[in-house]
């Protein structure tokens, strides 16, 4: 892996499940690491090994949603990049408190911008969003950067606010100080250490390890899937594009999702993950009354790949395998830590 031409990052949501795997990308890659997220009662089950393997320079613990929080991080911290990963990151969750997930989202993004806006050390931001930002027609045409946002439920039309947010500050105040300002839009990301509620395989794990079926309620939704190291390796090419070429257009929204391949149903994806698992069943419900979620959602990656050079790393089987190996190993009480290294050794040395 070849060193990062970033000094400082300062990484908002890094005790969740992707900002921990990216504390671990980034530390491997010699970069300078501080990171903002919600008190432990929130973090995710990965944090530990990133602390205990002392990745991080500092670790401010608070709210984003608080605008004193934003700015001590960002003014103590004093980063040159800014990968902005907090939110509440969950469909259903958000169906249950939306003025959580809208204030997190959309208000705690404002925050993060806004302290950034107020400091002399920042020069790149990159804006996490998601693959649900886009008006969703359910349609087979795999969505592009330019297509019109919206979203049905409160996280992806929060996720929709947060882009036109950003897209806000980056014409009115970021582009007049030399201030480069993107977003990234993700697909479905899966991998090991992920244990949020109501997520496919999380469930998966909990439903196998006790011996019981998993139970699916979509099984023919069809999502972009790919493991979370592909998205975090857009991000980090993103943010050095953005520090290093701050006059060559990239201060924009981007896609990062799988090829083809990678588009495939829940049940075809459960169904192969039972296979790598061994002795699991899963079993679909005989009718869904819950709350609307998307039926069909692909993402077009072209622009990411032909002018930023990124592409997919791992196919879907390399994927589904490479997660199955690290649960296996967490149900068995192996080291994970080590797994999770190997894990972007291997990812990283693919061609």
């Amino acid at each position: 892996m070849k060193r990062l031409n970033i000094e400082n990052v300062l990484l908002t949501g890094h005790s969740g499940f992707k900002g921990s795997w990216l504390c671990a990308v980034l530390a491997k890659q010699n970069a300078k690491i501080s990171g903002l997220s919600l008190p432990d009662e929130e973090a995710g089950a990965l944090i530990p090994l990133v602390r205990s393997a002392g990745m991080l320079e500092r670790e401010f613990l608070g709210d984003i949603r608080d605008l004193a929080t934003c700015r001590q991080a960002v003014t103590e911290a004093r980063p040159e990049v800014v990968l902005h990963l907090a939110a509440q990151p969950l469909v259903r969750r958000s169906y249950r408190d939306p003025l959580e997930t809208w204030t997190t989202n959309v208000i705690g993004t404002a925050n993060i911008l806004e302290a950034c806006r107020q400091s002399d050390s920042v020069r790149a931001i990159v804006v996490v969003t998601t693959d649900k930002c886009y008006e969703n027609k359910e349609c087979v045409h795999p969505y592009r950067e330019n297509d019109r946002l919206g979203g049905h439920d409160p996280y992806s039309a929060s996720k929709a606010g947060a882009e036109l947010l950003t897209a806000s500050y980056r014409k009115s105040f970021f582009r007049e100080t030399g201030v480069r300002v993107a977003t990234a839009r993700a697909g479905n990301v899966i991998g090991g250490g992920d244990f949020a509620e109501d997520r496919l395989l999380p469930d998966a794990v909990r439903a196998f390890s006790k011996n019981q079926p998993l139970i699916l309620r979509n099984p023919r939704a069809t999502r972009p899937w790919q493991h979370v190291l592909e998205p975090l390796s857009g991000y980090v090419i993103l943010a050095e594009r953005l520090l290093n070429e701050p006059n060559g257009g990239f201060d924009t929204a981007w896609n990062f999702g799988p090829d083809a391949d990678g588009n495939a149903t829940v049940g075809e994806v459960a169904e192969a993950f039972s296979r790598l698992w061994g002795d699991a069943r899963v079993e679909c419900l005989d009718s869904h009354d819950g709350p609307h979620e998307a039926g069909l959602l692909q993402l077009d990656n072209s622009r990411a790949k032909t002018l930023l050079g990124w592409s997919p790393r791992w196919s879907l089987d390399d994927t589904l395998r490479h997660t199955a190996d690290w649960y296996r190993v967490w149900h068995k009480g192996g080291d994970t830590a080590a797994l999770m290294q190997k894990q972007i050794q291997n990812f990283f040395d693919r061609r």
